[in-house]
């Protein structure tokens, strides 16, 4: 049996230990507490309260992580950031995007004018940022019009191919004016809505003489259009290859599932893995590529600003064995025509 002083020494032991565990607990809660602070700084954010702030900081606890377990993985192919996104769950993000799905059954037929091409003839690389069709990464920030920014990158694309002018076009416009049909503004919209208004309307205005706000506002009627659009078209869903016939030609506008925390984190790689197929978010595709690896990855521009994904871009996986797509990002890309 052990002595009194023995049994003595091994209970200050374990206190000793344990006064330990929540002496280095108590120093990586205060070291949150600052990164959380910094955090606050860098991006902006201020809470209506305490509360408001406490419970935000432990889904920011929560979140950052889940980016460094994920992180630490071997052999990942993409990996996460405590970026903007870092103090919301996941349903908090979900309800900010704006993506309005329409089933396939009222969604007229169109044609696709790049059906004829041939894959094996396309390049096995495009970027439309280095050919000069696409504009600079923008920020929906706080309004669901993700739907408008798509269509727009969409169609500034096409117009710099037709003009050879790169002209940044007004996703206000089409929040505040296009709200006859299905689209609402920051409450949510989806592309080919966003194609038909153009369409209808004569054209868009610039940023610079439409800028946006972030928010619904009265329609300013008489605004001059800076660039017009004269049809659109949808590629064949659940079609891949398709998706490269159009994209290899033009910036094309698609829906993903942007609701999971690896979405909302993302900072850098390819996306790979497995991701939900219900659309939520429009972006939009400007070219695909291959890593040296040998992964295929589509290049996709956000709507989210620089400090997200890769200073605004992602890459995805490309020809994945599900046709939907990764992400769903096959299921409804659209484009527009001149």
């Amino acid at each position: 049996m052990a002595s009194p002083m023995a049994f003595l020494l091994a209970i200050l032991g374990c206190a000793c230990l344990w006064s330990s565990v929540l002496a280095a607990r108590e120093l990586s809660d205060v070291a949150m507490v600052e990164r959380h602070e910094r955090w606050m700084v860098e991006y902006g954010r201020v809470y209506q309260d305490a509360a408001e702030k406490a419970r935000h900081f432990e889904v920011f606890k929560d979140n950052v992580a889940f980016v460094e377990s994920f992180n630490a993985r071997k052999n990942n192919k993409f990996w996460l950031g405590v970026n903007q996104f870092a103090d919301l769950t996941t349903e908090e993000f979900k309800a900010n995007k704006g993506f309005r799905s329409i089933s396939v059954e009222k969604v007229p037929a169109t044609g696709f004018k790049y059906e004829n091409l041939s894959v094996s003839a396309l390049p096995m690389a495009v970027d439309w940022r280095t050919k000069g069709a696409v504009t600079p990464i923008k920020n929906q920030g706080q309004c669901g019009c993700c739907w408008a920014f798509s269509a727009v990158a969409a169609m500034e694309g096409i117009v710099q191919l037709s003009t050879g002018n790169l002209i940044s076009l007004s996703e206000q416009e089409i929040v505040d004016c296009d709200i006859h049909g299905m689209d609402e503004g920051c409450e949510g919209g989806w592309m080919d809505g966003a194609f038909e208004f153009v369409i209808k309307n004569g054209g868009l205005a610039t940023e610079s003489t439409y800028p946006y706000k972030a928010a619904d506002d009265k329609c300013k009627g008489g605004s001059k259009s800076a660039a017009t659009i004269k049809g659109h078209e949808d590629v064949p869903v659940n079609n891949e290859a398709a998706l490269m016939k159009a994209v290899a030609n033009q910036p094309v506008s698609v829906a993903v599932d942007a609701g999971d925390r690896t979405f909302m984190l993302y900072a850098g790689g390819v996306m790979t893995g497995s991701c939900g197929t219900e659309l939520d978010h429009g972006i939009a595709a400007i070219g695909y590529g291959v890593e040296s690896d040998g992964t295929k990855y589509w290049i996709l521009k956000n709507s989210w600003g620089t400090t997200w994904g890769e200073k605004g871009f992602l890459r995805m996986e490309k020809d994945i064995s599900d046709k939907r797509g990764m992400c769903g990002l096959a299921m409804k890309p659209s484009y527009p025509t001149e």
